[in-house]
C-alpha cells in the first residue's frame, strides 16, 4: 500500500503561480510512474501531467508551457509547478502513483486549487 499526501494548494489570482507537492510512503518511489490529475465541479477527472520512473514527462494540451512536473526520488516527492494560472485551472488536484511492476494505482486525498480575482 502506498500513501500519498498532497500539499501546496490554495487561492491564487489569475496569472499567479503555485507549486504542489506529493509525498509518497515506502521505499519503492523510484519504481513508480507519478502523475497529477484534476477534477473540477461537474466534470470528470482528467490527466494534467505524468512523469515516468525514467523521468519522461507528458502534459495535457491545456497546461503545456505553463505547468511543469518534476520528481525528487531522494525525497519520495513529486512536484507540479503551475505558472500563469487561469480560472479554468480551478479544481481539486490529485496525486497518482502507479508502480511499474504491478497494475495497482494509488491516489492522494486531493488538494484544492482556486484561481480567482
Amino acid at each position: 500500500q502506498v500513501q500519498l499526501v498532497e500539499s501546496g494548494g490554495g487561492l491564487v489570482q489569475p496569472g499567479g503561480s503555485l507549486r504542489l507537492s506529493c509525498a509518497a510512503s515506502g521505499s519503492m518511489f523510484s519504481f513508480y510512474n507519478m502523475g497529477w490529475y484534476r477534477q473540477a465541479p461537474g466534470k470528470q477527472r482528467e490527466m494534467v501531467a505524468i512523469i515516468t520512473n525514467q523521468g519522461t514527462t507528458t502534459y495535457a494540451d491545456s497546461v503545456k508551457g505553463r505547468f511543469a512536473i518534476s520528481r525528487d526520488n531522494a525525497k519520495n516527492t513529486v512536484y507540479l509547478q503551475m505558472n500563469s494560472l487561469k480560472p479554468e485551472d480551478t479544481a481539486v488536484y490529485y496525486c497518482n502513483a502507479r508502480p511499474i511492476v504491478t497494475t495497482s494505482t494509488y491516489w492522494g486525498q486531493g488538494t484544492q486549487v482556486t484561481v480567482s480575482s
